[in-house]
C-alpha cells in the first residue's frame, strides 16, 4: 500500500523510521504521474520490506526542493533516509522494481 504524505513533519518522519523508503513524487494534474502511480500501487502490495509513500509537489515543494526535484514524476530509492537512487517520468514495471530492489 502507498501512504499518502500529509505533512512535511509525516514525510520525515517515515525516512526517520524505516530502513528502506519509495517515494513518488507527483502532482495530481500531471499526466505520466496517472500512468506511474497505478503501477507504483502494484508493486507495493507485493514488496512487504519497502515502505511505500507519494508526496505531492504542489502541497510540499519544500520536500521536493530538498532533492532538486524538477520533473515529475520522480521517483526515489532510499535506504536509511539516504537517497540511492532514482529515475525520471514514466517507466515500465520492470524498471521500477529494479530500483526498488537496490533496496529491499
Amino acid at each position: 500500500m502507498v501512504e499518502k504524505i500529509e505533512s512535511e513533519a509525516a514525510y520525515d518522519a517515515v525516512l526517520a523510521n524505516n530502513g528502506s523508503v519509495f517515494v513518488d513524487f507527483y502532482a495530481d494534474w500531471c499526466g505520466p504521474c496517472k500512468m506511474v502511480g497505478p503501477v507504483v500501487d502494484k508493486i507495493s502490495d507485493t514488496v512487504a520490506s519497502v515502505k511505500f509513500v507519494k508526496v505531492n509537489v504542489d502541497d510540499f515543494p519544500e520536500i521536493a526542493q530538498r532533492y532538486g526535484i524538477m520533473s515529475i514524476p520522480t521517483l526515489i530509492a532510499f535506504k536509511n533516509g539516504q537517497p540511492v537512487d532514482q529515475i525520471l517520468g514514466f517507466h515500465p514495471e520492470e524498471e521500477l522494481r529494479a530500483l526498488i530492489a537496490k533496496i529491499a
